[in-house]
C-alpha cells in the first residue's frame, strides 16, 4: 500500500501597515526592478515573461499566477526547467486601504516550506523593514 505524499509546507500570512500609497508601492511588489530592491538580490525577467529570483547565486523561476493591478499580486514558483508543480509554492501580496483609519496595509501570504513560524515571521519583518526604507513608508 502507498502512503500518500504528506506536505511540508505551510501557510504564512501577515499584514504589515506601510505609510505609503497603493500607486507607489504595486511597482515594489510586481516589477523585476522593484522587487529586487527589497525582496532578493536580483531579480531578471526571462523572454517568456517569467521571473528569475536570485537569492545566493541561486535561480528561483516564478510566474504571475493573477493580477489585479494596483491591487494585489500571486506568483507561484517553477521547478528549475521553469514548469509548473503540482503543490507548488507561492507568495501572494495585496494592498488594503482603510478608509477610516487613512492607511495601507500589505497583505503577505507565503505559502512554502521555508523554516518554522519563528523563522519566517523575522524573515518577512527583515523584508518589509526594506521595504518602507525604500518607499519611505
Amino acid at each position: 500500500m502507498e502512503m500518500p505524499v504528506t506536505s511540508s509546507k505551510r501557510r504564512f500570512e501577515m499584514e504589515y501597515p506601510i505609510n505609503a500609497s497603493p500607486r507607489l508601492l504595486f511597482p515594489y511588489l510586481s516589477s523585476a526592478s522593484g522587487l529586487s530592491q527589497w525582496f532578493c538580490d536580483d531579480v531578471r525577467l526571462d523572454p517568456d515573461h517569467r521571473f528569475n529570483m536570485v537569492w545566493d547565486k541561486q535561480n528561483h523561476y516564478a510566474e504571475i499566477a493573477l493580477q489585479r493591478p494596483g491591487r494585489s499580486i500571486r506568483y507561484v514558483f517553477l521547478d528549475e526547467r521553469k514548469q509548473p508543480l503540482s503543490d507548488a509554492n507561492y507568495l501572494d501580496f495585496s494592498l488594503e486601504y482603510s478608509k477610516i483609519t487613512d492607511s495601507v496595509f500589505l497583505r503577505v501570504t507565503d505559502y512554502s516550506d521555508h523554516g518554522n513560524a519563528q523563522e519566517q515571521q523575522e524573515l518577512w519583518d527583515s523584508l518589509v523593514g526594506r521595504l518602507r526604507e525604500q518607499v519611505g513608508g
